[in-house]
């Protein structure tokens, strides 16, 4: 067994290490011993494994290896290799030949089919992670453990980083291994991403840093895992690593490509906010952010997307003839397919485009009853114009310069026929246009700067639905607002007119064109040498209007007039714009069929056929809708007609009936909406397997998936007494089931759940019912056999070190014969004590015991006797192992019990013998309780007469031991005696005492004395604790009489009674005169003598002694003290204190050499006394 404090040393320089191994291929485990010749065993659950087809065993100086050949499932295990007291424990895990052959990794969302080239398909590696979790078989991670990475000889990485390639939103972790064997405390890692970013303030949500210790390997792992990667994630990355002497660095890159191909993009999932983005987040512990529309990430993907070329769509297909052919709901998603970024662009020149279309079809409708006339505009290019109208005032006119970036265009008058009414208006323009050098056009090229100024240029187009012709001829306008326009010939002449990019454009227009305007206009640009001219010339049109009649249709823009099902997610509004024509204009219907899906009705709907009733889905009504406010409402217009709902619930999910109607005809559509929300809270889940720091949680799918699959749960778990609710998984758990562990034993806690799906989060589920995790307790220690007989073994053992949260419920003892495997159980149930008596044992066997400790969590570990235990009874010598506090006097007082309890050995039971000055012990007042391993002296009341020397004996066969023991029993003394006054004078009275006649078997500590006034007879003390046996009492009161009494005290109390004058004693008042005395000179003198002797003492060493006398003497005498003859003045290990006459030796922690006779010597003029005393110093046994 080791020394303690010092740490074994192993036997093996080279341990085996854990390893996987495809299933078919051979497992080799190596180990190396620090010095050859040591025996080496191979063990697998326990058992030694032999050499046999299946395992191969070599061993070459202190190389030693363990082959399994053709590893299968049943070879997984736990392994173990043995040498002298060291042993080493590794695993072998069998995985799958397909797996062995590819690293596997989540697989990431898959791509779509129709663009093969994909970057998601063509990137697809084991460095990604599906729904954000980390993946162990990743290139950061390829070698497992680290039993595969090469040592660094020169840095302190044993594994370094490697690049990294992994699909937008993916995740992707990186890791470093670094060897700890040689350090003393962890290094210092730092990454970076470029040359100065510290990644280490960067951590988050998308960012994390972990790190771990694996004691069995002693390397230390450090992990930079990013989350939902992003294009700005891409580049060179560090990690440096430094320790108190040594640095080491290395440089990785992470590549990140785009994952997703247009055909696939989700524009839903896409502008969803992250948080509800199902399992691509990571949340710290408790923390939930609200999420962010990452609009500028979806630009990107766009752009990424047009940019590829693998990805663009075919260059004969017309992005504007399919917008133009589409749905608007389709827009976005062909915008993003083809690569459209300006949406607003986009549709703003789709608008255009549509209108274009309506004029040249000529099926505009006009609003019969309103009639407008025609603006018409002049432009000229050039500078600032002057409009003058012959000699009369200046007309009004609204001067615009811009820039003219589009041509003019032929075009002709329809007339519309729905007009009822004619109206007659002519109006002719004739511009005179003066020809110069650059002909019909009259433009020189533009933005150079040199050349001639251009020439002017007349352009005549007209304003909003009104039209114009131009060209250096007459121009006729005849125009009705609103009409529409179509293509098709044209009065006069127009060129090819294009304005040149730089150049002001001036316009004069004419509001509702009269007779009254017929008039010659000129425009004269200043700085020109020139000018232009024009005539208005006023028309007269005749317009006949033809009512017409048209039946009603709604325009979905679907195939087959069946339209797709509206998908809306729930809380957002719906907006349902249908178009329609008719003429006249129809009426719109809403109707909302009200179904009931999914249930049996309870009985048969009225008027319905047998077959209806066994349907699960039963129409009961149709709604009508017709609200124009409020949360649902129907807006109609001349050419649409608009549902909304604001805020969309699950109520408003059904088949919506859209009906038109005018007396022409009718038409109807059926739309089927569809409401998705986030599913319902799953019921409240069940706690299973408790352990000590772990638990199972099971739960159930929610009753309503909110229309879409859930992806995943989400567990939370809290202490019952607080209110913090602290998330368990980062990524969402697929399976039903989660074993949640790092828990506080004895603490209670609930669970409870949340279902995800594409929408979002549901509610959490009720809390599951409180439980306490309670691990069973450990082994107990210091497990003993106490005694042992023919039949019976007894044992003793101490409480476990930890009894958990749980507490102890108590002990089971177990037994088995030496070379057995089965434990006999020695006892029926459990005990609760920490001693047991073990019987009807066979007698000579040699048996194994075994003492486990329960509790509600289940039986801890054992602990077993270290060697075998034979039942047989053995001779002991008897022995009395007697106290230390009886081995000197024993005092008690009268009436005190008396309970000497001496213990004893000795096998087989032997004879206990108590006896008394030699006689045996008799009466009933004394009795004696031999047990097993004691014997006890009892008496329930001591008297005097119990004091003396008591004698035990131990005998078996012809061996016996003895002891003696002094019992002293003690009492209160008796009153002093012969008490008397010996003399009064003055304010004094001198009293005289004889000592107690019984001192209580026990020596006098002292007396007290009390005086009282003969008038009150109220006693006060004046002397306490005094030792002398007369004293003398002064500061009395003239004229009073005084009784005195004295008490003697020893070490249980006072006297009960104390010796009392008979008569007072009066103190005399004095004459008017004094004569004094005359005294005769007294002689004081007086040889030296003790008044109270040294006494004999037996001391134990190691224990302060003193030894105490009284003298008395005038002069005061001069004191010494002797040991055997010898002065002690001289020695400091003797202290000597002369106190009012009493006189003390204290003698510091005797030894036996101190023992001896001790002198106490007093001197003066008058003579010399001395008095001596025996000191024994015993030791201890």
């Amino acid at each position: 067994m080791p020394e303690p404090g010092k740490k074994p040393v192993s036997a093996f320089s080279k341990k085996p290490r854990s390893a996987e191994v495809a299933a078919g291929s051979p497992a080799v485990f190596e180990a190396e011993t620090e010095r050859s010749g040591v025996k080496v065993r191979w063990q697998r659950g326990g058992s030694d494994i032999s050499a046999s087809d299946k395992y191969g065993l070599a061993a070459e100086g202190t190389r030693h290896t363990l082959t399994v050949r053709d590893v299968g499932p049943a070879d997984q295990g736990s392994y173990a290799v043995i040498a002298g007291s060291s042993k080493v424990k590794f695993d072998l895990k069998v995985i799958e030949a397909e797996k062995a052959e590819t690293v596997p990794g989540p697989a990431p969302a898959p791509a779509p089919a129709e663009a093969p080239g994909a970057p998601g398909e063509a990137l697809a590696s084991a460095t990604e992670e599906k729904g954000g979790s980390s993946s162990p078989e990743g290139p950061s991670s390829a070698a497992p453990d680290g039993s595969g990475a090469p040592d660094d000889p020169i840095g302190l990485f044993v594994m370094r980083p490697q690049d990294g390639e992994v699909t937008a939103g993916g995740s992707i972790t990186f890791s470093a291994r670094v060897a700890g064997a040689s350090l003393l405390k962890p290094p210092t890692v730092k990454w970076f991403k470029g040359k100065w970013v510290d990644l280490s303030s960067k951590a988050g949500q998308h960012l994390q840093l972990h790190s771990s210790y694996d004691r069995t390997s002693k390397v230390y792992l450090f992990e930079l895992h990013i989350t939902d990667a992003q294009p700005t994630s891409a580049g060179g990355y560090r990690c440096e690593v430094s320790t108190k002497d040594k640095f080491d660095s290395c440089n990785f890159n992470l590549t990140v490509h785009e994952a997703v191909g247009p055909g696939d993009l989700d524009l839903r999932s896409a502008f969803r906010r992250t948080s509800l983005a199902g399992s691509g987040r990571r949340i710290s512990d408790s923390h939930e952010d609200a999420g962010t529309l990452d609009f500028s990430s979806l630009l990107k993907k766009s752009s990424s997307f047009r940019r590829d070329s693998r990805l663009e769509a075919p260059a004969e297909e017309d992005v504007w003839e399919i917008l133009r052919q589409a749905s608007p709901s389709e827009y976005e998603r062909i915008a993003f397919q083809h690569g459209v970024t300006d949406l607003r662009g986009m549709l703003k020149r789709l608008k255009g485009m549509k209108r274009d279309e309506k004029k040249s079809t000529g099926e505009a409708a006009c609003p019969p009853e309103e009639t407008a006339l025609a603006h018409t505009r002049l432009w000229w290019e050039g500078k600032s114009p002057a409009w003058p109208r012959d000699t009369q005032a200046r007309r009004r006119a609204q001067i615009n310069p811009s820039l003219v970036l589009e041509k003019t265009k032929n075009a002709q008058v329809s007339p519309c026929p729905q007009k009822r009414r004619a109206q007659k208006i002519r109006a002719k323009f004739s511009p005179e246009t003066p020809h110069d050098q650059h002909g019909a056009g009259g433009h020189p090229e533009a933005g150079s700067g040199q050349g001639p100024s251009p020439s002017p240029t007349l352009l005549l187009m007209p304003r909003a639905s009104g039209l114009a012709r131009a060209g250096p001829k007459v121009t006729e306008i005849s125009a009705t607002s609103p009409c529409s326009v179509s293509k098709g010939p044209a009065k006069g002449h127009l060129g090819s007119l294009e304005p040149p990019l730089l150049c002001r454009v001036h316009k004069l227009t004419i509001d509702d064109v009269t007779p009254a305007d017929e008039a010659d206009y000129s425009f004269v640009p200043e700085g020109f040498a020139c000018n232009l001219s024009a005539k208005l010339h006023f028309m007269e049109v005749k317009i006949d209007f033809v009512p017409r009649q048209e039946p009603p249709k709604i325009h979905l823009d679907c195939p087959g007039r069946k339209p797709d099902t509206i998908v809306v997610v729930a809380g957002n509004k719906l907006r349902l714009d249908v178009p329609i024509s008719g003429d006249p204009a129809p009426t719109v219907i809403w109707q909302k069929t009200i179904t009931q899906k999914n249930k049996v009705p309870a009985g048969p709907a009225p008027d319905a056929s047998g077959d209806a009733a066994a349907s699960d889905e039963w129409v009961f009504d149709k709604k009508l809708l017709c609200e124009t406010e409020g949360r649902v409402r129907v807006e109609t217009t001349k050419d649409r007609s608009i549902f909304t709902v604001e805020g969309a619930e699950k109520e408003d999910e059904g088949v919506y009936i859209v009906t038109v109607k005018n007396p022409v005809g009718e038409d109807q559509v059926n739309l089927t909406v569809k409401v998705i929300d986030v599913p319902d809270a799953p019921a409240a889940p069940k706690i299973s397997n408790v352990g000590e720091d772990s638990c199972t949680v099971q739960w159930e799918p929610p009753a309503y998936d909110g229309g879409q699959p859930v992806l995943g749960y989400i567990l939370e778990r809290k202490k019952k007494k607080s209110y913090r609710w602290m998330r368990l998984n980062f990524d969402l758990l697929r399976e039903l089931s989660h074993e949640a562990r790092r828990m506080i034993e004895g603490v209670v806690y609930e669970m409870r759940v949340y279902a995800v799906n594409a929408i979002g989060m549901s509610r959490p589920s009720p809390a599951s019912q409180p439980f306490m995790p309670i691990g069973p307790p450990s082994e107990p220690t210091h497990l003993a056999v106490e005694d042992v007989t023919d039949t019976t073994v007894s044992l003793k053992w101490r409480p476990p070190e930890r009894a958990g949260a749980g507490g102890l419920d108590g002990y089971s003892v177990e037994y088995c014969r030496e070379g057995c495997s089965e434990w006999v159980t020695a006892l029926q149930g459990l005990t609760e004590q920490t001693a047991v008596l073990v019987k009807d044992l066979p007698t000579g066997a040699r048996l194994q015991f075994r003492v486990r400790a329960h509790n509600m969590a289940g039986p801890g570990a054992p602990v077993t006797t270290q060697e075998p235990v034979t039942v047989q009874e053995i001779l002991q010598r008897p022995r009395l192992q007697l106290p230390r506090h009886l081995r000197q006097t024993i005092q008690r007082k009268v009436g005190e019990p008396v309970n000497l309890l001496i213990p004893f050995q000795g096998k087989p039971r032997p004879q206990v013998t108590w006896t008394k000055e030699g006689q045996p012990l008799a009466g009933e007042e004394v009795s004696i309780r031999n047990s097993p391993t004691d014997t006890i002296l009892f008496i329930r009341a001591a008297h005097r007469a119990h004091s003396g020397t008591y004698q035990v004996m131990l005998r078996i066969e012809n061996m016996e031991d003895k002891a003696t023991l002094v019992l002293q029993i003690v009492d209160k003394p008796s009153p002093p005696q012969d008490i008397r006054v010996a003399e009064a004078w003055g304010f004094n009275v001198a009293l005289e005492w004889k000592p107690p006649q019984d001192d209580g078997n026990t020596e006098i500590w002292g007396y007290t004395v009390q005086k009282a006034d003969k008038k009150t007879m109220e006693w006060f003390t004046v002397l306490e604790h005094y030792r002398r046996t007369h004293c003398v009492v002064s500061e009395l009161i003239i004229g009073n009489g005084y009784y005195f009494r004295v008490f003697s005290h020893n070490m249980v109390g006072p006297s009960d009674k104390a010796a009392t004058t008979k008569e007072p004693v009066f103190i005399p008042r004095p004459g008017i005169t004094y004569e004094p005395p005359s005294y005769k000179a007294l002689d004081f003198s007086e040889a030296p003598s003790f008044t109270r002797p040294l006494v004999n003492r037996s001391v134990i060493a190691g224990y302060n002694a003193t030894l105490c006398c009284a003298v008395r003497g005038s002069p005061k005498p001069k004191i010494s003290w002797f040991k055997n003859g010898l002065d002690l003045g001289e020695d400091a290990r003797f202290r000597m204190f002369s106190k009012q006459g009493v006189l003390t030796l204290e003698i510091r922690k005797p030894c036996p050499f101190d023992g001896g006779i001790y002198v106490c010597r007093a001197i003066n003029l008058q003579g010399e006394a001395q008095c001596e005393c025996r000191l024994e110093v015993r030791v201890p046994q």
